[in-house]
């Protein structure tokens, strides 16, 4: 009975606030002579500040079109800004910014949508043996890891001097798929002199992990990041327009070398206490992405096209 009446009153308190909320829009909007998407737009910088709380207006809004507005075909976002300025009344001619305001955070919104889309099909697509553009993505890999050190033969035990388990990397791939293939190899060959020092380091005694089997675990974190919205604070700070596969992948890259580092700065006794930091690494990092100013900015290649936009 007491766990009846516990939700009876938080239902009832959900409704009196969403009420509450929706009277106070009202009267604000008669007060300003603008609507909330106005208010947000003139009052807040670009950059994720501003499309976030773009986002859960439109979400919030008791209007069906303005709820499917964020997930409409990047095709048909012009149309919607239409749509958005003619359903709340507003003149283009006198407010020509607000539709440029709301159009770029669209992109953001429906794009990070998206990804996560591309993202989610790259891992669940599994590496075949059989297909050779996998095959020469993973012999991509080994080049550019060790350039100077040729692969004697397709399956072998030279395999775990890069951190796969076996000799043959196409067992490690089954938890991200063909996302943590793709995830190692931009790393590789965009950020190689990182990438093969992060792998030097990981040989040494000291600090002794497998790379691979950890890129493919921080391929894991950063995909979690992704869905869970986290990483919604970083792309709509550092992409002007959607983000895309590359920008997911230099966020990686930047992942996997403050993990290198946060692994060091921890010390650990030995690959026992993996979890123990990769779990504090996510935290830290939720921790930056909770700031609506946080855009993660790492210090090498990848992400120079990033910090540069």
């Amino acid at each position: 009975m007491k766990h009846f009446l516990r939700m009876f009153v938080q239902v009832c308190l959900y409704f009196y606030c969403k009420c509450l909320w929706r009277c106070l829009k009202f009267v604000v909007r008669k007060l300003t002579g603008r609507c909330e998407l106005q208010r947000i737009c003139y009052s807040t910088k670009p950059g994720a500040a501003r499309t976030m709380k773009i986002e859960a207006s439109l979400k919030g809004s008791k209007s069906k079109r303005l709820q499917t507005s964020v997930s409409v075909h990047p095709d048909a976002i012009e149309k919607t800004i239409d749509d958005i300025m003619e359903l709340k009344r507003i003149n283009p001619d006198i407010n020509p910014q607000l539709g440029v305001s709301l159009q770029a955070c669209l992109l953001q919104i429906v794009g990070y949508r998206n990804l996560i889309a591309e993202v989610e099909k790259l891992r669940r697509e599994p590496y075949d043996s059989e297909n050779p553009q996998h095959e020469e993505m993973l012999l991509k890999l080994w080049k550019c890891l060790k350039p100077n050190s040729p692969l004697k033969a397709r399956i072998s035990k030279q395999w775990c001097e890069i951190g796969f388990q076996g000799d043959d990397p196409k067992t490690d791939f089954r938890g991200m798929g063909l996302l943590g293939l793709y995830n190692l190899v931009y790393f590789a060959e965009w950020d190689t002199e990182i990438a093969q020092q992060v792998l030097s380091d990981s040989l040494q005694p000291k600090y002794s992990y497998s790379f691979a089997i950890v890129g493919i675990n921080i391929t894991d974190l950063a995909y979690n990041l992704l869905v869970s919205g986290a990483l919604k604070t970083h792309f709509y700070n550092v992409a002007p327009e959607a983000p895309t596969l590359t920008h997911f992948q230099q966020t990686f890259c930047y992942l996997m070398h403050e993990f290198h580092k946060f692994w060091i700065e921890e010390d650990p006794l030995d690959i026992m206490e993996f979890n123990r930091v990769r779990e504090k690494f996510h935290k830290r990092i939720l921790k930056q992405l909770q700031n609506p100013e946080m855009a993660l900015c790492p210090h090498f290649a990848a992400s120079e096209s990033l910090i540069n936009m």
